[in-house]
């Protein structure tokens, strides 16, 4: 989280390349939105026992359990993207790549608003992210797979989401205060839908198909030392101090 972090601070709309970090959790990990009470929403006690990390994203939405899965994220200026109607069809240009991704690997995405169910409100909070739908979720088969939030400040754009690879989703609900499933039993991964492919070449597929999608070139590259020193004093000033992690407030 603190190098998600050191990327967007240290980014320059102007000048910089735009950024796809791909990266996976070890040990297993909840995640909390930005805005989301660690004691509201999580059963402490039980995570305690469990010794079970607790960190906090810098954007938005509902607990995420973090485990066998490949996550993302991806650093740009509006203007480095495709033309989006809004802020909401931003979520649609950005997640194209993983539409990509998805078909590359005979499965067959949609978006959650292009098949809602009847009695299905669209953009509804959760406490727990996978319980949620937003209208740019990308549902395999009907199920939602992954999720994806965005945050945008000072004429950049933010975004990381996850692609799991096996569904952890009622493990992750054990740790939450409400263990109402909801719709958990309409979550999926790529082991549900009988893709057994290994995370490395996972992410190689994921950046063929980055690259392919937005037509663009890919360099590997490491921190700068500007993204090195921020990512250090994030992680000693915020991510590793429980005011940040528990309770979101600001450091």
């Amino acid at each position: 989280m603190a190098i998600d972090e050191a990327l967007l601070r240290s980014f320059d709309p102007v000048k910089s390349q735009p950024l796809l970090r791909l990266y996976s959790w070890n040990p297993p990990t909840l995640s909390l939105g930005r805005f989301q009470n660690a004691a509201d929403v999580l059963d402490l006690e039980r995570t305690a026992a469990s010794d079970v990390p607790i960190v906090r994203r810098i954007t938005g939405g509902g607990v995420i359990y973090h485990t066998e899965e490949l996550t993302y994220s991806l650093v740009c200026a509006p203007e480095q993207i495709p033309p989006a109607n809004s802020v909401k069809d931003s979520f649609r240009v950005l997640t194209g790549f993983l539409m990509e991704f998805y078909r590359r690997l005979g499965l067959p995405p949609g978006y959650a608003a292009d098949s809602p169910l009847p009695t299905e409100r669209l953009g509804g909070r959760t406490p727990f992210c996978f319980a949620g739908r937003e209208s740019f979720d990308i549902l395999i088969n009907g199920c939602k797979i992954g999720g994806n939030a965005q945050r945008r400040t000072k004429g950049m754009i933010f975004q990381h989401g996850s692609i799991p690879l096996n569904n952890r989703s009622e493990t992750g609900l054990m740790y939450m205060r409400d263990r109402r499933t909801a719709q958990i039993d309409a979550v999926t991964s790529l082991s549900d839908c009988g893709v057994r492919t290994s995370v490395d070449e996972l992410a190689q597929l994921l950046q063929h198909s980055f690259r392919d999608h937005f037509g663009v070139t890919l360099q590997t590259s490491e921190l700068t030392e500007i993204e090195s020193v921020e990512m250090k004093q994030l992680l000693t000033e915020k991510y590793r101090q429980e005011v940040w992690n528990m309770n979101g407030g600001e450091l």
